[in-house]
């Protein structure tokens, strides 16, 4: 699809911002109980950790400064988050809740091998 190519690069930039903003929000929701109150309690020392990881990558993933770095860990993150959270609950994400882990898993692998693209201050 030619008339499709030229809009690669603009379409890879909105992938990025979207999902480093979504992964921004995860953390906004754990530091900031916004935009409600965060349902598991208080922040042990993991998900402090995890919450750090998604605000602060996220925003450095939305802006597309040290993306790659970021993205990386960000994708390594939710793989653990994957099998320590959901994959204990059964094999399939379908039944054990994990489906936005996984996106989110390969979405930011994709991101790391690609690099931050258009819109960015990295500029690849």
């Amino acid at each position: 699809m030619r008339f499709l190519d030229k809009f690669e690069g603009p379409i890879y930039a909105i992938f990025r911002i979207v999902f480093g903003v979504l992964f921004m929000g995860h953390g906004i929701h754990k530091f900031f109980n916004f935009p409600t109150e965060f349902p598991y309690g208080p922040l042990n020392p993991m998900m402090m950790a995890a919450g750090a990881i998604e605000l602060v990558a996220g925003i450095l993933i939305a802006v597309g400064f040290f993306t790659r770095p970021a993205a990386f860990l960000s994708s390594g993150l939710m793989a653990a988050a994957y099998w320590m959270a959901h994959g204990s609950k059964g094999l399939y994400p379908i039944t054990n809740g994990g489906e936005l882990a996984i996106l989110f898993c390969f979405a930011f692998l994709y991101i790391a091998t690609k690099g931050a693209g258009q819109w960015a201050i990295d500029k690849k």
